[in-house]
């Protein structure tokens, strides 16, 4: 019997996702455990097993673009047994046409019977139901379920089309003639078949003709927007349009990845919603290094605590003093959490990810430096679990490595507070009336003011320099 492969959801607030790439091709034989694919959600790139055994028939690629949570991709098949009827061996829309389809907002008519409303409470129905529905162009939701368990059927939603196409041809609007091709077209771009008709009367509608309107709303809804910034879910404006100089200028253009909108809506809502406010000082880190250097020496069988890994652990102590930092505001309430879940912000090829050490506080150096070591090699070859990338309630980021000294940290919401941290340097400062070299680092909190006032937020910040220059005692 065919295993569909499916788009998997790889966190509650995922609803669609991209193919990064097969590892497999169709026609291939593969077993339980192997991986077939590479898909990206909005948060990482996650390696998709099969389930099964038997010969792989691929569906769709990444040239699919976004594709919705729980939509079949390809399956895995028995020995010379056929797809299922009803899905296409291969996709008949382009890639032009999907993105064609994301810029016209489906304006041109009412919305397709697939799409998902927030807050709708869906009777239960079965995969192929659904396909067949997407296939007929009918909402499988208006389907009396026939199922032995309230489920919505295949043949449910035959009925339904054919219920449909008899009301159709009884009311007084023409039978509109149209391509299979242009059909499927139109009803994902959400057009109004009767309104198309009406403006070629009496022709079969072709492909062409679809994409002529669809190009003719693009231009519309560009001239209507074009003072506007564009809007993101959520109300965040990311960008403002180009002007016509702009237009003209040599350049290249790649899309927005779900990782890189999820950064723009997180940053922007962040600067938008929160009152932050950034504190500055300097820590003499000369013991701390000194510390490194010898662990690199002796320690055996047991990875080198990184620079990120002591100043994780020391942050989550000095968290322990300063629980107001640990912080989230839930409406009209302050959360104060009784763990520190840290996140560590990583560069990836993907862009900015935060990969989450659990319950730091409560653990030894070695244990966050082996978990470290794992989970940060990991996110920044984009490979972290989406749970690896969520739950932390502080960040810490160093712009160390890249010889920066101060700067502005963002608060990944919904926490309070983020520390960044510069680049390690020698300087000449005075102890004692007397000058000396020691290695300073620059250290950047920026807190939410709602949550948190000045004094408290620099008396945190405070203790984390006064632990970073006495560092001993708080790392064992």
């Amino acid at each position: 019997m065919a295993h569909e492969i499916v788009m998997p959801q790889l966190g509650l607030s995922m609803d669609s996702g991209r193919i990064i790439q097969w590892v497999k091709k169709s026609g291939d034989m593969v077993q339980p455990g192997e991986v077939l694919l590479e898909v990206e959600s909005d948060k990482s790139v996650v390696e998709i097993e099969a389930v099964t055994n038997g010969k792989l028939q691929i569906l769709l690629g990444p040239e699919a673009g976004e594709i919705n949570v729980g939509q079949v991709i390809g399956y895995i098949l028995e020995d010379d047994e056929a797809i299922p009827e009803g899905m296409p061996d291969r996709p008949d829309i382009t890639l032009a046409e999907l993105n064609i389809k994301n810029h016209t907002d489906n304006k041109l008519g009412t919305q397709p019977s697939n799409m998902r409303e927030a807050g709708d409470r869906r009777p239960p129905s079965t995969p192929a139901a659904r396909r067949k529905a997407a296939e007929l162009g009918v909402n499988w939701q208006q389907a009396t379920p026939s199922g032995k368990e309230g489920q919505i059927l295949e043949r449910d939603v035959l009925a339904l089309a054919e219920r449909l196409s008899k009301e159709k041809l009884t009311s007084a609007s023409p039978q509109i003639k149209i391509t299979p091709v242009a059909r499927r077209l139109a009803e994902t771009a959400g057009i109004d078949l009767e309104a198309l008709a009406q403006i070629y009367p009496g022709k079969k509608l072709e492909r062409d003709d679809v994409e002529k309107v669809l190009r003719q709303a693009i231009n519309e809804k560009a001239s209507v927007t074009s003072a506007q910034p564009t809007i993101v879910p959520g109300g965040t404006s990311i960008a403002w349009p180009l002007d016509e100089i702009h237009k003209e200028l040599p350049a290249h253009r790649e899309g927005l990845s779900g990782l890189r909108r999820a950064v723009a809506e997180r940053m922007s809502s962040s600067t938008h919603i929160n009152a932050q406010v950034t504190l500055t000082t300097k820590a003499d880190a000369t013991e701390l290094v000194k510390i490194r250097t010898s662990l690199m020496k002796d320690t055996q069988n047991e990875p080198v605590p990184s620079y990120n890994v002591l100043l994780a652990v020391l942050t989550a102590r000095a968290l322990c003093k300063h629980p107001e930092l640990n912080a989230v505001l839930d409406g009209e309430q302050i959360i104060y959490w009784d763990t520190v879940n840290l996140g560590i912000a990583v560069d990836s090829p993907r862009g900015l990810v935060v990969p989450v050490l659990r319950n730091v506080e409560a653990k030894s150096l070695f244990e966050i430096s082996r978990e470290a070591q794992d989970l940060l090699a990991r996110a920044a070859d984009g490979k972290a679990l989406p749970d690896e990338l969520s739950g932390g309630t502080f960040t810490l980021t160093n712009l160390g490595p890249q010889e920066i000294d101060f700067f502005t940290p963002i608060i990944n919401p919904p926490q309070c507070a983020v520390l960044g941290v510069g680049c390690l340097k020698k300087e000449v400062v005075v102890i004692d009336d007397q000058p000396a070299v020691r290695t300073m680092l620059p250290l950047s909190l920026t807190f939410d003011h709602r949550l948190v006032d000045g004094a408290p937020a620099a008396r945190f910040l405070q203790r984390i320099k006064q632990y970073i220059e006495l560092p001993y005692l708080r790392l064992v």
